[in-house]
């Protein structure tokens, strides 16, 4: 018998059931995953962001949310708003309900992809409570440093803004100076930018919100 009545004959339309059959199944599993996984997915990026938080502004007893609606910071955002997809800034108290400062975020392209971090800030001195990075895919060894080297991140507590990034040691000693990292001046002169960049947009904003919370 020759090989071709061996083979069984299969209608076309019961192959194309078959394949559709096991892609529906397939791609059930996939939603069922993606609605299993999402939730603690959130739940560990609002536990870092929450953390981080907690670091650039030095430990607050309490913190308030504030939304960007309509160009203006507000604790309350208009019912039915989707406060994932909403521009957010933090507000940092005290013990004794005094505002200790607030956390910006900010990101832009760095050197191999986009840097985001977020920062303390008090707006009384213009200067800045600290920073931390929350992602990068800085070059290994260099251009991660901006996590990693401890020097450089120090130098982002108390230091004047508008930031001003110099080479290593050839600074003048002026209170906005920032030491950026040899062999990743790319990656720390980004850093330097993103704040600076996130400043200018979030200073009219704070300037309102505290006229309106004295």
């Amino acid at each position: 018998m020759s090989e071709q009545h061996q083979r069984p004959d299969v209608k076309s339309g019961r192959l194309i059931g078959t394949l559709a059959f096991f892609g529906a199944i397939a791609g059930l599993m996939i939603v069922v995953a993606f609605q299993w996984a999402q939730p603690r997915i959130l739940a560990d990026k609002a536990a870092v962001l929450q953390a981080a938080i907690h670091e650039v502004l030095g430990a607050p007893d309490s913190i308030q949310s504030l939304f960007v609606i309509n160009g203006a910071l507000t604790e309350t955002p208009p019912a039915g708003t989707d406060t994932t997809k909403v521009e957010r800034m933090f507000v940092g108290y005290d013990a004794n309900g005094r505002r200790i400062g607030y956390a910006i975020i900010g990101e832009q392209p760095g050197f191999a992809d986009v840097i985001s971090l977020i920062f303390g800030y008090d707006p009384a001195r213009k200067q800045l409570l600290g920073m931390k990075v929350l992602d990068n895919k800085e070059t290994p060894g260099l251009g991660d440093k901006i996590v990693k080297d401890t020097l450089f991140v120090r130098e982002f507590t108390d230091v004047a803004t508008p930031l001003h990034g110099v080479k290593h040691g050839a600074g003048k000693g002026e209170p906005n100076e920032v030491d950026m990292i040899t062999g990743a001046t790319i990656s720390s002169r980004t850093v330097i930018a993103i704040i600076n960049n996130a400043l200018v947009h979030a200073e009219p904003l704070l300037a309102r919100y505290q006229e309106s919370k004295p």
